[in-house]
């Protein structure tokens, strides 16, 4: 399944530093990926962020992917 994220996942050179951030607020893409590391569910990073949907975290996972894989396809 490919989810498509081009349109959800921004970057602004003012706002995070540049990092990738979830449709032009100051929630980067980094962030999501922590909080999901640190055991917080979907349900419970939306309760916490109710401006975020459950397009927004898988977006922030399929960039993560996609960005992963460009990195090791980059070192074969």
């Amino acid at each position: 399944m490919n989810v498509g994220y081009e349109h959800i996942i921004t970057q602004e050179p003012g706002k995070r530093g540049g990092r990738p951030c979830i449709r032009g607020m100051r929630i980067a893409v980094a962030d999501i990926l922590g909080w999901l590391a640190a055991g917080m569910s979907h349900k419970d990073i939306i309760a916490d962020f109710p401006e975020l949907t459950e397009e927004d975290i898988r977006a922030a996972l399929a960039y993560a992917a996609d960005r992963e894989r460009r990195v090791v396809t980059s070192l074969a």
